[in-house]
């Protein structure tokens, strides 16, 4: 039965906003306003249901309504806090899986990209270069963002149009690097076009990196024992 007075309350209401959509007004009182008060009635004829039909047993009803107002009490907490739940939970996440970058917020009200430090003790994250998803280490001692050569492949770069004129060092040794303009760079949130790359000759670069040409036009870059924060 109560089911059924619950049912009726939100069928009438929802009856009488249809037919006074156009108006905007409905027996008096704003849509919204009207839309609001008939869920809350549904509510208190929920509660109040529910106390009536245990008004033999004053204690179990007391109980009830204290069950419920601790639930409304609950959802208004979350609902008044949901961006720091929100923030929270995206440090959380960026604690469980190390390199995967979140956005939090500072005090300031600023948004940060937080990227966690990976088990190999370096920072890597996925980075999205001309549309295609990388997993690069972030190196700021790279001049520029460096491509290992089976990556360049994954992009589409043609290795016979490229030329191996630039001399770096890298954790195999020295090597040449054939420079490229890589279209748009994009980690989390944050992304730039017209990046200036290069590519490492085959075998000789295991993980790309993302480097300075990308990293210098951020506004800043704060790291931590275990924490690289981004600010675009």
């Amino acid at each position: 039965m109560r089911f059924y007075v619950l049912l009726a309350i939100l069928a009438g209401g929802l009856a009488l906003l249809i037919l006074n959509h156009d108006s905007g007004r409905t027996l008096g009182i704003a849509n919204d306003d009207f839309g609001r008060l008939v869920t809350l009635s549904a509510i208190g004829t929920m509660m109040a249901a529910g106390i009536l039909a245990g008004r033999r047993q004053w204690g179990e009803s007391l109980r009830q309504a204290a069950i419920w107002l601790v639930l409304i009490l609950a959802l208004a907490t979350a609902y008044l806090y949901r961006f720091d739940l929100q923030d929270v939970g995206n440090r959380l996440t960026a604690g469980l899986i190390p390199g995967r970058a979140v956005v939090t917020t500072n005090a300031s009200g600023e948004q940060i990209l937080v990227i966690q430090k990976g088990l190999s003790g370096h920072f890597e994250t996925d980075v999205t270069i001309d549309g295609t998803p990388l997993r690069m280490m972030v190196d700021t001692g790279a001049s520029s963002v460096v491509l290992s050569y089976a990556d360049a492949m994954r992009l589409g770069i043609n290795p016979d149009n490229l030329v191996f004129s630039i001399d770096v060092s890298t954790a195999n040794g020295r090597a040449l690097a054939a420079p490229v303009t890589l279209r748009q760079v994009a980690i989390g949130p944050i992304q730039r076009g017209t990046i200036r790359g290069m590519v490492a000759q085959e075998g000789r670069l295991e993980q790309s990196l993302l480097g300075m040409s990308f990293l210098e036009t951020l506004g800043s870059i704060e790291i931590t024992r275990d924490e690289l924060r981004l600010k675009d």
